[in-house]
Order: structure tokens, then C-alpha cells, then sequence
């Protein structure tokens, strides 16, 4: 075996996202980062590898102090989305917008008062439509030879992600005294000791 497919890999992926800065709504975007900075509770939802993905989301979100959460699908519907009251934030991501698990969990959003962004490639699709933010991906093809396993388009949420939580890190003032205190652990924890006092 030889490195064909690490540098193949890294190519397919380079490439998503030079282009997938180009497809995200600017005003889009800031209209999601407006709703995730007044939420109280922000939820996060999607099946497969976008789930884990919104793991990852959630997880982002509390590292500078927004409460956030995955909801899976499953437990959504009974009783998980509790968790989200009115005005609060509802993420969804789901490459083609019509993951038929999370159409259920989109309408209690709706008739809760929650806000919903949605993360997809399809801006028709239901799970745009409901939303009151699209921030469209664009995913070139995903990097295993038959095209079918969720590797590019999870990056492609990813990156998304990390944009969010720098555009809020700035729109919160949020300050690394604060991350200090929250993350004394590992090498992060090592570097940032003595910020807190």
C-alpha cells in the first residue's frame, strides 16, 4: 500500500473546503450567530455521523460558557426536547435536509418558540424550510472510493462549527480567564494556568 490515499484524502477534502467558504449565506451566518448569543440553552440533533458531529457542536458551545447539549433524535421525541425552552436554539445538521427522524423534533421546535438553524446541502429541503437559519454546506464528495461513507461532509459541519464559536468567542466578549477556570486539564490546561486567579 502506498500513500495514495492519504494524500487523495487530503486533497478531496482541501478542496470542500476552499469552495464551502464561498456557499455560506454571510447573513446567514450572522443571523445564527445572533441566535446562538441570545439562547439561554442551545440543543443540537442530527443522525449518523452528523450526530457525532453535534457532539463536537455542543461541546464547542460549553467550552466558552453556552449551555448546549446533543438531543438524539430518539430520545427527542420522548421527552428530550424538555430540555429547550422558548427563544432558546435548536441546531440541526443533515447533508441532504430531510433525515426523517428529525422532522418530528423540527415541528416541537416550531410549536415550542425554539430557534432552528439547520446545517445542510439542500436549501429546499424541509429541514430548511423550517429553519430561521440555513448555513449551506458544500461537500465535493466524501473520500472513500465509493463515495458513501460521512467523511467530508462531517468536516465540512465541523468547520462550520468552528466558525460559529469564533464569531461567538468575539460577539460575547468571552475571555480566556474564563477558559482557564472551566479547562485546568491536559496540555491546554497546562498552558493556560495562572490566567485564573
Amino acid at each position: 500500500m502506498d500513500n495514495k490515499y492519504l494524500k487523495k484524502t487530503f486533497a478531496i477534502e482541501a478542496e470542500c473546503l476552499k469552495k464551502g467558504a464561498e456557499v455560506v449565506n454571510e447573513e446567514q451566518f450572522v443571523k445564527a450567530v445572533e441566535l446562538l448569543k441570545d439562547a439561554e440553552r442551545i440543543g443540537a440533533s442530527g443522525c449518523g455521523h452528523s450526530g457525532i458531529a453535534c457532539r463536537h457542536f455542543a461541546h464547542l458551545m460549553c467550552c466558552i460558557e453556552r449551555p448546549a447539549r446533543f438531543i438524539s433524535p430518539a430520545e427527542a421525541v420522548h421527552g428530550g426536547s424538555g430540555y429547550l425552552k422558548k427563544s432558546d436554539v435548536m441546531l440541526f445538521v443533515s447533508r441532504g435536509g430531510k433525515t426523517k427522524e428529525l422532522l418530528p423534533v423540527l415541528d416541537i421546535c416550531k410549536k415550542k418558540g425554539v430557534y432552528v438553524i439547520t446545517i445542510t446541502e439542500n436549501e429546499k429541503s424541509p429541514l430548511a424550510k423550517g429553519a430561521d437559519a440555513v448555513l449551506k454546506q458544500y461537500i465535493n464528495r466524501e473520500t472513500d472510493k465509493y463515495n458513501s461513507q460521512g467523511t467530508t461532509s462531517t468536516t465540512s459541519a465541523c468547520v462550520i462549527f468552528h466558525a460559529l464559536q469564533a464569531a461567538l468567542i468575539e460577539e460575547t466578549s468571552f475571555q480566556n480567564e474564563s477558559f482557564a477556570l472551566i479547562h485546568p486539564g491536559g496540555a491546554v490546561g497546562e498552558r493556560l494556568e495562572g490566567l485564573y486567579k
